[in-house]
């Protein structure tokens, strides 16, 4: 894979990860009904939380589309990643909430995994991304996530440094 090509995968992750926090932060409580409703599963959990909105879904897609035009991307490659990347947070907390951990809180690669493997996923016969290539950039999307949650907590952007 072409080292270009993998930064520019990688930034488009942060950013579509990143978008629905900077999105809370920005617009505080507007915008910010839960995707789920407030419904419970049938285990009486919420079924996603109240983390989990709408906001944050159009904030990723709409900057991963913008940044994949920046980087010089085809813009749907941008919407892709912002897609499954929300996607794989969703099935995150979907998946903590079953294994009763709070909105919030930690869950240390189920809270980094599913967001970046489920959009290079996507993307591997497009870029022609072998396994390797998407277990280097997962990596390398999992340690900078933990990096920059912790600066974007000191900075009081982000309501917990994980």
């Amino acid at each position: 894979m072409d080292s270009l090509l993998a930064l520019k995968l990688l930034a488009l992750l942060i950013i579509a990860n990143g978008a629905p926090i900077l999105a809370q932060r920005l617009l505080e409580d507007r915008f910010d009904r839960p995707l789920d409703l407030g419904l419970r599963f049938v285990d009486g959990r919420p079924v996603l939380g109240p983390n989990k909105t709408l906001r944050g879904i159009a904030a990723a897609l709409l900057t991963a589309w913008v940044g994949a035009l920046a980087l010089g991307l085809p813009a749907q490659v941008g919407w892709w990643i912002g897609a499954w990347a929300m996607l794989g947070d969703l099935l995150s907390s979907f998946t903590k909430r079953r294994l009763g951990i709070t909105p919030s809180g930690r869950a240390l690669g189920l809270d980094q995994v599913p967001e970046a493997l489920l959009p290079l996923w996507a993307l591997r016969a497009q870029y022609a991304l072998g396994v390797w290539d998407i277990a280097v950039l997962v990596g390398g999307f999992f340690v900078l996530e933990l990096a920059l949650s912790r600066l974007l907590y000191a900075l009081r952007i982000r309501k917990t440094p994980h």
